[in-house]
């Protein structure tokens, strides 16, 4: 008999509700510095990562929605991303000094 215990209910939402809250953080980084990228750049941004409290959209369905090729919008993530990593990085290593 599969039994389910009350232990197994709650780590299931415990492991959610920090799921949720470690997302709710990494967005407000995100939205810390979303201001150094052009409009098409955020735009992919939070659309690939959902941050409009929509659901996370794939690179194809934001080529869809922008009338470019997937590989365009798989660049601009790229770009994107490694222009928001290297805030991160410059905006901590100031925070350290």
């Amino acid at each position: 008999m599969n039994e389910i215990t009350l232990i197994d209910v709650l780590c299931t939402v415990t492991d959610e509700a920090v799921d949720a809250v470690q997302l709710k953080l990494e967005s407000n980084k995100i939205y810390q510095h979303i201001h150094i990228l052009d409009d098409r750049e955020k735009e992919v941004i939070i659309g690939r990562l959902g941050l409009d409290q929509d659901k996370e959209k794939t690179q194809r369905e934001i080529a869809r929605e922008l009338g470019i090729s997937r590989s365009f919008v798989s660049r601009i993530e790229k770009c994107a991303l490694m222009k928001l990593f290297n805030e991160f990085c410059r905006t901590k290593q100031t925070q350290n000094r």
